[in-house]
């Protein structure tokens, strides 16, 4: 089968063919109809995160139509439509049983430690497959899986109640979904940070008030609109020092700030005006639950989470079409989510 797949560290994906996987009794073959192309993706290719062993086929944004199940697998079956949580674990160690799988001794994660999405097939346990509803797209579920679910991951974090304020910084594929995620949760104002104005746009629509990061200093908007508070909650989804530091500042008496970007370089805390004289928090934030993937699922049924915009364009399973859209994440580009889609 054809696989776009990371063979060095800093060059451009290639494209290979590659066997079938196969399966075990527990196992599943799905058959990809859609694999988002996410930010941790250019990271992963530029060596920002490491992966496991090269040649890696990428990608961890994954729906697709089952194909195949082993003997012992009952709760999906050929012909299902299903999204798939990245994370393969063990589902025994202590991290498993409190219910914190991410962190799980065994665990691995698709198109990272193990071969990904961006393929034709990918074979993972059945337990890693959500049933996706009809009215759901392949692109929009893929896209669940991720951006979504880490920024849902991450408001649950933050411990936003109704009617506290939030600010979300970074307006990609997680931020549209943390501004609709976060209206959701009950969030009184939305607060969506950006520095490009067709983002800014989109997620007003969606019900957030636009910070303009280009027109001056995004605490000193968030702080003149909130009389002077700050928020209760912001939530850091880019990855850079400067946007982390920005969150804290923005941060209310008993604020919590919390980081899901990835980056190498430390961020500054002026630990006592910014942290303990406000009793604030700064939380890190890593992947999802599988056990919050039904009701991001239903989230997005019901149209209370809309990705029909999110996804802003599809590319077929070519690497030159791929690599060409990581390039542009690299440079933050004006794409919300790009999507691998199979021929249908």
């Amino acid at each position: 089968m054809r696989a776009v797949r990371l063979v060095r560290i800093g060059q451009p994906l290639e494209t290979q063919e590659i066997p079938v996987p196969p399966i075990g009794d527990k196992d599943i073959l799905v058959r990809v109809r859609a694999a988002g192309i996410c930010h941790s993706d250019a990271h992963y290719r530029a060596g920002t995160s490491p992966v496991g062993t090269l040649p890696m086929t990428l990608g961890h944004e994954v729906a697709g139509v089952v194909e195949q199940a082993g003997r012992e697998v009952t709760a999906v079956k050929p012909g299902d439509r299903v999204a798939l949580h990245y994370l393969v674990t063990c589902g025994a160690c202590r991290y498993c049983a409190a219910g914190h799988e991410q962190f799980c001794s065994a665990g691995s994660m698709i198109g990272k430690h193990r071969d990904g999405g961006y393929a034709e097939a990918i074979a993972l346990p059945a337990r890693n497959a959500v049933l996706l509803p009809e009215a759901i797209p392949f692109e929009q579920g893929a896209i669940l899986m991720c951006s979504s679910a880490t920024s849902f991951h991450a408001l649950r974090k933050s411990r936003l109640r109704p009617g506290e304020t939030a600010a979300i910084f970074g307006l990609g594929g997680l931020g549209m979904s943390a501004v609709q995620l976060a209206r959701a949760f009950g969030a009184f104002e939305v607060y969506a940070v950006d520095l490009n104005p067709n983002k800014l746009a989109l997620a007003q629509e969606y019900g957030a008030v636009p910070v303009d990061a280009r027109a001056g200093d995004p605490v000193a908007e968030i702080r003149r609109l909130t009389g002077g508070r700050g928020v209760d909650v912001a939530v850091e989804l880019i990855g850079l020092p400067l946007t982390m530091r920005q969150a804290v500042q923005s941060l209310a008496v008993l604020g919590r700030a919390v980081i899901a970007g990835i980056t190498r370089q430390p961020f500054e805390i002026y630990s006592y005006g910014e942290l303990l004289g406000k009793e604030a928090e700064v939380l890190g934030a890593d992947d999802h639950l599988l056990a919050e993937l039904p009701l991001l699922i239903e989230y997005a049924r019901r149209g209370i989470l809309d990705l029909s915009r999110v996804v802003s364009g599809t590319v077929p399973l070519d690497a030159q079409a791929i690599n060409g859209v990581l390039d542009g994440l690299e440079r933050y580009s004006s794409e919300v989510r790009t999507v691998i889609a199979a021929k249908r």
